[in-house]
């Protein structure tokens, strides 16, 4: 079993940075991806961005490409998604995941992570 527990959304003015953190815990051994997924309201949760925790690999949503960037913190384990020049379109609530052998093909898909943390609300305005 894997915990993660997320912080850091918080509403912001268009143009600014915020930067979500998603600390894991329990059995967290093992070749893992970790990814950050969001979901607006009347809409489905989609893609943001994913990285594998082993090699640091990232992925990225096209939307976000250039503007939000994913990292890790080994020792910590923990992982961020540090979003910059915001749109009000990026407003959501934000939600942290980790699955194991997770194919590249499967990254970008809600149904290859296993674990979710409980979301961030991240709003926007104009």
């Amino acid at each position: 079993q894997v915990q993660l527990v997320e912080s850091g959304g918080g509403l912001v003015q268009a143009g600014g940075s915020l930067r979500l953190s998603c600390a894991a815990s329990g059995s967290t051994s093992g070749s893992y991806t970790m990814g950050w997924f969001r979901q607006a309201p009347g809409k489905e949760r989609e893609f943001v961005a994913a990285l594998r925790w082993n090699g640091g690999h990232t992925f990225y949503a096209d939307s976000v490409k250039g503007r939000f960037t994913i990292s890790r913190d080994k020792p910590k384990n923990t992982v961020y998604l540090q979003m910059n020049s915001l749109i009000p379109e990026d407003t959501a609530v934000y939600y942290c995941a980790a699955g194991r052998g997770i194919i590249t093909s499967g990254t970008m898909t809600a149904g290859s992570y296993t674990y979710w943390g409980q979301g961030s609300q991240v709003t926007v305005s104009s």
